[in-house]
């Protein structure tokens, strides 16, 4: 938990003596029924932010305190918390931020001071992913139910990539979602940027549900396709990957402020948004894209274009914070550094090109998983040089040039012309 001192500049005044209730006060508050339902709310409120005080002397609550005397106790104690007579009695001491007082990791100024915004790009892409929400539910699966119960609807070829997809996609997006509400955001210390964090955690709420979603309508085996990343190898050894690149900063003893202990929060955010959601996501993406070009599944096709979307923008933002933390950390980014960054993109691709043998083991879709290696290789070189990296792999070229078409959604169709509107209202909602 972070301490004022974590907010605050170290010439800022010294903390002003905090006034506390002590518990028996509250306590005797709590207890006093019925009469003492009028002071609970407040008497909740405070006793939890109240540091550790002495117990009172004995003579402070009477065993025999009745209701009354209870309740004149602790609104007592509550008048005690009000400020005045001056600001200077509450535990304040951070001045205002200025623009240049804030940084990606490591500031100390306040962090509930949303504005002045120095990262622009940050807040921008927040006000985006608002604009781009949508909901699982809003996707008509009534073609993809008969598709696959038909016999012939698809090929064994197909519904392996249908499965293998919804299988490591259902527990990939959860893994995201851990690594940053668990680790990244207390770690990140812009809040612009903690903003568009809490977009993004929601986001991959969301990307979860529709898997489990599409995983419902067609009446898989949830057990199944919900262990893949224990059971199947090349889904496993992805979660692995992943699992291994949250479990430093995810420790709550792990602090910021040492040039190693940014290289691995910096090694962390790399693993996570370039190679989990900017390599492992597209073998996946790319076949039941091309599946759904094709007039098949098509509404879980639906679900993973509005995915992408969202993960292009989750990537974007990555690189963005990565790029702004070695822009203003240069001493972070040594050579041995780069080349273990290096390293972590080609494990990352390789892992990625043994998931597209196992998943088309032969030719599916109009793709091969030859050609889904030179498309990884492609995306590779576009991650290392994002991140300010020579290529990988001269050469490579993307035969799959409609993904890059399909990830704008407006080239396609207006999704927000055909969302369901019968949503329960406010007014509607009962709350008994």
């Amino acid at each position: 938990m972070l301490s004022w001192d974590d907010y605050n500049d170290e010439k800022a005044p010294a903390p002003a003596v905090e006034k506390k209730i002590a518990p028996e006060v509250i306590q005797a508050a709590l207890a006093a029924e019925p009469a003492a339902a009028e002071v609970r709310p407040a008497a909740e409120k405070v006793a939890p932010a109240a540091k550790p005080a002495p117990a009172a002397p004995a003579a402070a609550v009477k065993p025999g305190l009745n209701n009354q005397d209870a309740i004149t106790l602790a609104k007592q104690a509550v008048r005690d918390l009000d400020p005045a007579p001056g600001l200077e009695e509450l535990e304040m001491g951070a001045a205002r931020v200025q623009v240049d007082d804030k940084r990606m990791i490591n500031c100390r100024a306040d962090l509930n001071q949303l504005v002045p915004f120095k990262y622009e790009w940050a807040w921008q892409k927040y006000l985006d992913g608002c604009a781009n929400h949508w909901m699982p539910q809003e996707v008509n699966m009534t073609a993809d139910v008969a598709t696959w119960k038909s016999a012939d609807g698809l090929s064994e070829d197909e519904r392996r990539v249908v499965k293998r997809s919804l299988g490591y996609f259902s527990t990939a997006d959860s893994l995201v979602a851990n690594n940053l509400v668990l680790a990244i955001y207390r770690h990140i210390t812009c809040p612009e940027a903690r903003q568009y964090l809490l977009r993004q955690a929601f986001e991959e709420a969301i990307h979860t549900h529709a898997y489990q979603y599409c995983i419902e309508s067609l009446g898989m085996d949830q057990g199944e396709v919900f262990n893949m990343y224990r059971e199947v190898p090349s889904v496993a050894k992805k979660a692995a990957w992943s699992i291994a690149h949250t479990s430093g900063i995810s420790s709550p003893m792990f602090q910021t402020g040492t040039p190693e202990a940014d290289q691995e929060l910096l090694r962390n955010l790399i693993g996570f948004y370039v190679v989990t959601e900017g390599i492992f996501f597209y073998c996946g993406f790319t076949q039941i894209l091309s599946m759904g070009r094709r007039n098949k599944m098509t509404g879980v096709a639906e679900q993973f274009q509005y995915i992408l979307r969202d993960e292009s923008m989750h990537l974007n933002f990555g690189i963005d914070v990565i790029n702004q933390i070695k822009l203003e950390n240069p001493h972070l980014w040594t050579e041995s550094f780069k080349a273990e960054v290096r390293q972590m993109v080609l494990e990352g691709t390789e892992l990625e090109i043994q998931y597209a043998h196992d998943t088309m083991p032969r030719g599916i879709l109009g793709m091969n998983s030859s050609m889904m290696e030179e498309y990884l290789h492609f995306i590779a070189n576009r991650r290392l040089a994002q991140l300010g990296l020579p290529e990988a792999f001269p050469g490579a070229q993307n035969p799959f040039p409609w993904m890059s078409e399909i990830m704008d959604l407006r080239k396609e169709k207006n999704f927000f012309e055909t969302r369901v509107i019968e949503y329960q209202t406010g007014g509607a909602l009962s709350w008994d």
